[in-house]
């Protein structure tokens, strides 16, 4: 007889992630995906870093090898301080950040340290797969917010406020993922003032502000927040590289150090060598100059993806335009259902993200997600050329 393992109750509302297991038939080099949410590869700074390794290794070996503080690597946390200022929180200093592993990390505690079985979590629709995944592990039920082409729907939160009181909202405002998407800076205050009107905590994921490559940057959340309401993440993964898994969040002095205690239970600290490598990187390279090449290679892509939809997708069909980061979200007519569609466009080596696990509320089966960041312009035609036939052949046009 083998053993039945008896798994806590919590993992049976856990799912794997559809983004994930996708990835397992779209690595292969045949295949033209639009599916995860991968940067650039060619734009990594590899010889930056190849050389901040070298470097740190050779004047700070044995102490980036050794165990750290779980609050981060102090000067990593002083450059995240100056950069929260760049991004417009003018009050934040490196004692009140947390380096996390991954913005993901981020995630994972605020829901270790604040949910309770039950608790409610107000979000978007749709919103962050990766999220709901995160925390539904704490056993949270979800209440969607309204949401519109400008973002969440700011005065429709009384009442939901009212009738379930939520823990807190969770939010990508900026280049929202799935939809690109961006909250306005009107709803954005309106949002602050109403959080302020309801006690009302709000989770600020801020994964892709930095990727803006045309228009002009809104305000963060976080640089209204007078009262210690916004939790804020942001990452290193697209602004560096997702492989060194950094992020960062800061929040009240009361919430980190919460989050602190319950990283140190998850994993100690972020690997210290990655956190010197990387600030190594910051402080010598030319992140700046880095950052200016991804805006123009994934506007550039973005255009290539919008103008292919526009030249051979069917009537019926409708995406947004974003104005950064490396989603779009295409709304097809109700009678198409996504999963299907995507079975046959795997067969025909494409491959793209079916919307309904998206959803935290009721799933919406004729939506699907599209990346254009990680495939060169001449894939992003081939790849769409191909996807709109397939649209074509299902719908019987």
């Amino acid at each position: 007889m083998s053993y039945t393992p008896q798994f806590a109750r919590r993992m049976g509302g856990v799912n794997p992630s559809t983004i994930r297991e996708i990835l397992k038939v779209t690595s292969l080099p045949d295949v033209i995906s639009f599916a995860g949410g991968l940067p650039a590869p060619e734009l990594f700074p590899v010889d930056e870093i190849a050389e901040s390794c070298r470097r740190v290794l050779s004047e700070a070996g044995t102490q980036a090898l050794q165990y750290g503080t779980t609050e981060g690597f102090q000067p990593l946390r002083e450059w995240v301080a100056a950069e929260m200022g760049r991004r417009g929180v003018a009050s934040c200093d490196g004692d009140q950040t947390l380096v996390t592993t991954g913005s993901q990390q981020a995630i994972d505690l605020v829901g270790r340290v604040l949910l309770e079985p039950g608790d409610v979590i107000l979000m978007e629709n749709p919103t962050y797969l990766a999220a709901i995944q995160a925390f539904r592990g704490y056993e949270a039920r979800f209440i969607a917010v309204p949401t519109d082409e400008d973002g969440i729907v700011p005065d429709a939160l009384p009442e939901l406020v009212e009738r379930h009181r939520p823990k807190f909202l969770y939010t990508v405002p900026t280049f929202q993922n799935p939809t690109g998407i961006t909250l306005t800076e009107a709803r954005r205050r309106r949002l602050y003032e109403l959080a302020l009107e309801l006690d009302l905590l709000v989770f600020e994921d801020d994964p892709y502000g930095a990727l803006r490559y045309r228009g002009e940057p809104i305000p963060l959340l976080k640089s209204y927040d007078t009262e210690g309401l916004v939790i804020y993440t942001s990452t290193f993964s697209k602004i560096v590289a997702p492989g060194v898994r950094l992020g960062w969040v800061t929040a009240s002095p009361e919430i980190l150090a919460k989050l602190i205690v319950a990283k140190q239970a998850v994993d100690v600290h972020t690997s210290g060598f990655d956190q010197r490598v990387v600030h190594d990187y910051l402080m010598t390279g030319n992140p700046d100059s880095h950052v200016d090449r991804i805006r123009a290679a994934y506007g550039e892509r973005y255009g290539v993806m919008h103008e292919t939809l526009s030249e051979t997708f069917p009537d019926g069909f409708h995406w947004t335009q974003p104005d950064g980061g490396m989603f779009l979200w295409v709304t097809c007519p109700e009678r198409m259902d996504t999963a299907v569609l995507l079975q046959s466009a795997i067969s025909h080596k494409v491959a793209f993200v079916p919307g309904y696990d998206f959803f935290p509320g009721k799933q919406e089966r004729h939506f699907m997600r599209l990346n254009f960041s990680n495939s060169p312009p001449d894939k992003i035609r081939e790849g769409i050329k191909r996807l709109a036939e397939l649209c074509q052949e299902h719908l019987g046009t």
